[in-house]
């Protein structure tokens, strides 16, 4: 029976990324969710059956059947990230007292931080449109979780204001104000201290390699920004999946 819905649930997340491509692509338009999908090239009106998520990218091999222009890998990416993320989240939720409100917040705060990634990566921009209420949304849910309210303030407080500090000192060089609100979120999803901790370690440290890795290949300079939010998306969802594991792991080395 389990494979059965985690087939459902992989299918749903690969629906929900297939959502998700759209709002990103209309948030960064300034342009309403309302109205049928459209090719960005032609503009012209997506089929329902070219618009089948990862599916319609392969038998299109990766091109628009109207003008054949390329489909950016953004979509399938996302689409099965989305869906892995998705299935990673119910599995681990199987062993929650509150099952349904666990994998909502999971599931919520995974198309968050999808969205992020792709906002941040592609346009070094952050989407406080989404970011704003998911933040709030996602700590609600927190709330009926079981987390006191004052654990949930303090903690995105937390995340906000080590970003903030770095705002400032650096006179914006060094971070953008999305990513002061990226830390609000993080701090509000993850009420810890030690999950926090570990989502700036990891962060901090995929940022450094790619940061070294693109110098050394000539791809940036050591004036060139490189954007944040992508390595927080990666530290927050090693947490959310590993976390407690790592955590455990370290403790027990002491």
């Amino acid at each position: 029976m389990e494979i059965y819905f985690s087939i459902i649930v992989f299918v749903f997340g690969l629906v929900i990324g297939s959502f998700l491509n759209c709002l990103i692509w209309r948030l960064h338009e300034n342009e309403s969710l309302a109205g049928r999908s459209y090719c960005p090239h032609c503009r012209k009106t997506i089929a329902w059956y070219d618009n089948i998520p990862l599916l319609s990218f392969m038998s299109l091999g990766g091109r628009c059947r109207l003008c054949r222009s390329e489909i950016s890998w953004q979509y399938p990416a996302v689409e099965l990230a989305t869906a892995v993320f998705f299935l990673f989240a119910w599995q681990a939720s199987l062993s929650s007292a509150d099952l349904f409100l666990a994998l909502l917040r999971d599931w919520l705060l995974i198309a968050t931080l999808v969205i992020i990634f792709v906002f941040d990566l592609r346009w070094q921009l952050v989407p406080m449109l989404v970011v704003w209420p998911m933040a709030g949304v996602i700590a609600v849910i927190n709330l009926f979780l079981g987390y006191p309210w004052d654990a949930l303030i303090f903690f995105g407080a937390i995340g906000a204001a080590f970003f903030l500090v770095q705002y400032v000192v650096t006179a914006r060089r060094g971070v953008g104000e999305g990513d002061i609100w990226i830390g609000a979120l993080l701090g509000l999803a993850f009420p810890d201290p030690a999950h926090l901790l570990l989502i700036m370690i990891v962060s901090y440290s995929v940022g450094a390699i790619v940061g070294v890795t693109l110098i050394s290949i000539r791809k940036k300079g050591w004036q060139s920004h490189i954007a944040l939010g992508p390595f927080l998306v990666a530290g927050a969802l090693v947490a959310l999946f590993w976390g407690q594991r790592l955590i455990d792991w370290y403790l027990a080395m002491l």
